[in-house]
């Protein structure tokens, strides 16, 4: 059985084609749009017709690619980007009428849920009780379980993204006091979502998404190159280290350090301040930075649940929708 996932997330829209006969997401061919939604839309405000444009355009060219690699019809959902706009719906209905592809979003709880559980397939029941930390765009998700599901799920509105626009937007590099306002404020939201995981006392902290690799990278851990098997242990000490280092440089100089790409190199000192503080919160002092996330939580659960389970995704994604919404007026996106 072959699959494919398409996931718009705040910065890109990337596409896996899986083989799934065994149980297991083999991925046998990988694609990404780079859309930079996040920079184009304001934190709650709406998605502009321009960007709206862009995303019918990948969309429909994932859906192409899926199909030339002999997958069905893609399981397509957005994260914090577009779930937050105010005209979420019409893009969402824009992007179904103009593509065919029922793109849906995720609340954050289910977001953390399935990261979750893409998270414990890769680390395998030996882990114990586990904790995940994923940083996106808009929003930090925050698991704990001790099963395939979590126990525990929380979505905080502290995305690098996010916090990068409200607290750096005019200081590059941000001066010391805009940096401790961004701490202040992480500490303010996480404070009751920390002190939860602490409790539990979790064996195993895991996270994911690509600000933890690229942090990751940037403190030492091994290269993409050297493939998916190779352990990567993020360090709270090292990270906490790297910050005066993110703080003290322009995002163009950042971008030069390793592991930072220049169109994440703005967000790195949000997310990276993020990242420390919730590990210094929870009490956690490493994490496995953890190639699975998401996108193969999504494709587990339909292995595992069956097609009944995305169906029941999508219907309550269309009850939460207002009747008939007016599809933007865009131009046909080319072939």
């Amino acid at each position: 059985m072959r699959m494919s996932v398409v996931d718009v997330g705040s910065n890109t829209v990337r596409l896996v084609v899986a083989d799934a006969d065994d149980g297991v997401p083999l991925p046998v061919h990988t694609a990404k749009w780079r859309l930079r939604l996040s920079e184009q839309v304001t934190p709650g405000g709406p998605i502009p017709e321009q960007a709206v444009e862009q995303l019918v355009h990948a969309v429909a060219e994932a859906s192409r690619t899926a199909t030339r690699w002999g997958a069905a019809g893609p399981l397509a959902f957005a994260t914090a980007v577009v779930r937050g706009a105010p005209n979420r719906h019409e893009v969402l209905h824009t992007v179904r009428t103009r593509t065919g592809v029922d793109l849906c979003t995720l609340p954050g709880e289910v977001e953390a849920e399935l990261t979750f559980l893409g998270a414990r397939r890769w680390m395998g029941w030996r882990s114990g009780p586990l904790a995940l930390l994923d940083i996106g765009g808009g929003s930090l998700e925050v698991a704990f379980g001790r099963g395939r599901l979590p126990d525990f799920v929380a979505s905080l509105p502290l995305g690098a993204g996010r916090l990068t626009h409200e607290f750096f937007k005019d200081e590059d590099p941000p001066s010391p006091e805009r940096v401790r306002a961004l701490r202040r404020k992480v500490r303010h939201q996480l404070r009751d979502v920390a002190a939860r995981i602490r409790w539990e006392g979790p064996r195993t902290a895991v996270a994911t998404s690509r600000t933890f690799q690229q942090l990751g990278r940037l403190c030492g851990t091994a290269p993409g190159r050297h493939g998916p098997f190779v352990d990567r242990q993020l360090h709270r000490a090292a990270l906490r280290e790297a910050i005066p280092r993110l703080a003290a440089l322009p995002a163009a100089e950042r971008a030069l350090l390793p592991g930072i790409s220049a169109p994440r190199a703005a967000q790195s000192l949000a997310g990276a301040v993020v990242a420390h503080t919730a590990m210094k919160l929870t009490g956690i002092r490493s994490v496995t930075v953890c190639p699975w996330a998401i996108r193969e939580g999504v494709l587990l659960r339909h292995i595992e649940d069956g097609p009944a389970w995305w169906a029941e995704v999508t219907r309550r994604n269309e009850e939460a929708a207002p009747p008939d919404p007016v599809p933007l007026r865009i131009a046909t996106a080319s072939s």
